[in-house]
């Protein structure tokens, strides 16, 4: 690794300690940036200073430029590829830039890297990149990450991420050079600190962090990641607590306890003193702010194990639980728990939305929660109290040897579920009777039910394991929604038919403490790891392209995981359509306003012999990792899927949606689908749309969109 020196003139030496930092700037660029003295004032409309664009979480910009009369002639500004930030490509870009005082900054890569884009051109700027060895290489949480954030004191910038192996690294802004008065030599070393031994060992302990850092005034504010957790080793893991940190100095300012200890609230929903040894229940996604109130609204996770509670008796808390901290000092001011004595995968898998609505003729400062059961949970964001009555229905229970069900489980009366959850025979294909005839001869050795059925004990004679839609990929995932604040409309992707099995089995002698864990009767027992496990620039297995997390349905929506197979019609998905929908649901009333299909149908459903001479509609595309995009006028997604383009090239699309009806305005081209949300900034009187793509056999690219300059 190359030791990196400035001199005045801004060129880059290899001569000075900066210890363990590689950074590079382009020659000459410090000299623009120093001419500008202090930090410019961040355009609230042009600019994209933090992850979803501002701290509410709206991923809103209420820019014009770009509208359904002209999306048609977008053209490719610039492109920058990631191939070259790591030591082989990256499959899974799944990252969202920031732009703020003419500069883009976003991660990319298999090491994570920093760049710094001109945001006209795409041309780099710096790069900064951590060379981090073993303890990367053994991350839960490796890649690019979803990106970084910006702090400014109106003089000093800076911007701030968390490295594969769990370092919160804080650089200056115009050069890309580590910050020497934060942390140690401009970096935090996250595994200490954390009110907790990480084990077993620093470099091997199972906690990371791939979201963005949430920067709110000079606090500094990140969770914890683990590994996929239906086949874990243990029913005891590392705890993702959350922590607020100085901007200026690294210095940890508070935490919260995301499973609490002897003696703190929550602690006696954990039965038989399983507080103690359970993991995980971290903040893996995004968070929001409101700066104002001086509050945070931290979205937690499932505790260990996904699919097996029994060692962890008790509704548990702050396990699948919106939570509500003091900005200052971490401490809780309410919460609500969505879902009792998680079993299901059902994190909390994406930001809270801060909204100012009028319900009734009153207004209301409220907070809205995507979930992946496809349903909105909406409170006051100042008192926790739901805005419409949540009622507490009986709940599904199970016969799993050892288990603990709560008997009851939330259930909003306002808004209505934006996507499946639960399985019936009326989910099931309905292109012809045939068809589901055979779907529902395939699903006899299955269990059904609704929203909350509880995973069973897999039986080779059946049931092999219950169905479910609305768990582990399914609903709203780490991309969230968007917000118009002009129309109180928010505008959320859902997977709509992203099918989960989930059995039940003994695990292999050895492998874990656990009772049970997924599995299939009468199959060898396999380990479920998730998408860009062991992918990462230091780790030793080769590329390869990702593999969708166990569960997930594949191309159309509809296939299993996670060893089922067969969940499939003659080649079709079990699940009828709309595989993905967009809906826009009015916070005032609680209402959905419209809900289209998003994607064109696969070529896997057009060119399916079962369906020829059939009127198909579209039926959209299956997949988890699809954000929105809101501007005056527009609704904007990508495609979750290749498909053949009418002129025969294969590739996805770019869409924008009249924001007002949902109809259709606009579409360009993509080379690969979406895997990283949009967002969109101006810059010398252009606006500008950027999207990472990758995915399959495509590694991870940026492509800025502009309007053609005017002739």
């Amino acid at each position: 690794m190359m030791n990196l020196k400035r001199s005045p003139q801004g060129q880059v030496h290899p001569t000075a300690k900066f210890g363990w930092a590689a950074t590079c700037l382009v020659a000459g660029s410090l000299l623009v940036w120093a001419a500008a003295g202090v930090a410019q004032t961040i355009d609230k409309d042009g600019d994209w200073p933090t992850y979803a664009a501002d701290l509410k979480g709206t991923r809103y910009r209420p820019l014009d430029q770009i509208k359904a009369s002209n999306f048609n002639d977008l053209e490719v500004a610039w492109r920058f590829k990631t191939d070259n930030l790591g030591s082989r490509p990256e499959y899974k870009l799944e990252g969202t830039p920031l732009m703020v005082n003419g500069t883009l900054y976003a991660t990319g890569g298999t090491r994570r890297s920093v760049v710094a884009l001109d945001p006209g051109t795409g041309e780099v700027l710096w790069v900064h990149g951590e060379h981090e060895g073993a303890r990367a290489a053994a991350s839960p949480r490796q890649l690019s990450g979803r990106g970084l954030s910006y702090w400014t004191d109106g003089k000093e910038e800076r911007i701030l991420y968390v490295t594969p192996a769990y370092f919160l690294v804080a650089l200056d802004a115009k050069t890309g050079v580590p910050i020497p008065s934060f942390g140690d030599r401009g970096r935090v070393d996250l595994k200490l600190n954390d009110d907790q031994e990480i084990l077993p060992d620093l470099t091997t302990g199972e906690i990371g962090y791939q979201s963005a850092p949430v920067v709110a005034g000079n606090t500094v504010i990140v969770g914890a990641s683990f590994r996929e957790g239906m086949t874990v080793k243990s029913k005891s893991n590392n705890k993702g607590y959350v922590r607020g940190f100085d901007a200026r100095t690294g210095m940890r300012l508070w935490i919260f306890h995301t499973i609490p200890k002897k003696g703190e609230f929550g602690y006696d929903t954990w039965l038989n003193g399983s507080a103690d040894y359970t993991g995980n229940t971290g903040m893996w996604t995004q968070l929001t702010v409101d700066e104002e109130l001086g509050l945070v609204y931290l979205p937690i996770e499932s505790p260990t194990s996904d699919y097996y509670g029994g060692q962890r008796p008790g509704n548990t808390l702050f396990g699948e639980t919106l939570v509500c901290v003091d900005l200052k000092t971490g401490s809780r001011k309410w919460h609500y728990q969505l879902v009792h004595h998680p079993l299901w995968d059902m994190d909390i898998s994406s930001a809270p939305i801060l909204v100012d609505i009028n319900v009734d003729g009153r207004p209301v400062k409220a907070v809205a929660q995507p979930t992946k059961q496809g349903i909105l949970y909406v409170f006051d964001r100042v008192t926790g109290k739901p805005v419409w009555p949540i009622e507490e229905k009986p709940a599904p229970q199970g016969d799993t040897p050892g288990e603990w069900y709560s008997p009851t489980q939330p259930i909003p009366t306002k808004p209505p579920a934006y996507a499946r959850n639960g399985v019936s025979v009326d989910d099931l294909i309905d292109f012809t009777p045939e068809l589901r005839d055979q779907a529902q001869t395939l699903v006899a050795k299955y269990k059904l039910g609704p929203v909350f059925t509880p995973p069973v004990v897999s039986k080779v004679d059946g049931p092999l394991a219950t169905l479910t839609l609305g768990t582990a990929s399914g609903g709203t995932n780490w991309p969230g929604g968007s917000y118009d604040p002009e129309t109180h409309t928010a505008y959320i992707h859902a997977c709509n038919a992203c099918l989960t099995p989930i059995g039940l089995v003994r695990p292999p002698k050895g492998f874990t403490d656990l009772d049970w864990i997924a599995g299939v009767a009468g199959r060898d027992f396999r380990m479920m790891a998730g998408p860009g496990e062991n992918a990462g620039a230091d780790s030793a297995p080769p590329p390869r392209p990702p593999t969708p997390p166990a569960g997930a349905a594949g191309g159309a929506g509809g296939g299993g995981g996670g060893g089922y197979g067969g969940l499939s019609v003659q080649g079709l998905p079990l699940i009828k359509p709309p595989y993905a929908t967009i809906s826009a649901i009015n916070l005032d009333r609680g209402e959905i306003v419209w809900q289209i299909a998003h994607g064109e149908t696969p070529d896997a459903i057009r060119n399916n012999p079962a369906l020829k001479g059939l009127n198909i509609p579209r039926t959209g595309q299956s997949g988890y990792n699809i954000g929105t995009l809101v501007t005056k006028t527009l609704v904007i997604a990508g495609d979750s899927a290749i498909t053949t383009q009418a002129s025969g090239t294969r590739g996805a699309m770019l869409r924008a949606y009249d924001k007002a009806t949902g109809k259709e305005v606009g579409a360009v081209f993509l080379p690969a689908q979406q895997s990283g949300s949009p967002m969109t900034y101006m810059h010398k009187g252009k606006q500008y749309i950027v999207i990472a793509v990758s995915g399959g056999a495509y590694s991870g690219e940026y492509l800025a969109f502009r309007l053609p300059d005017e002739k």
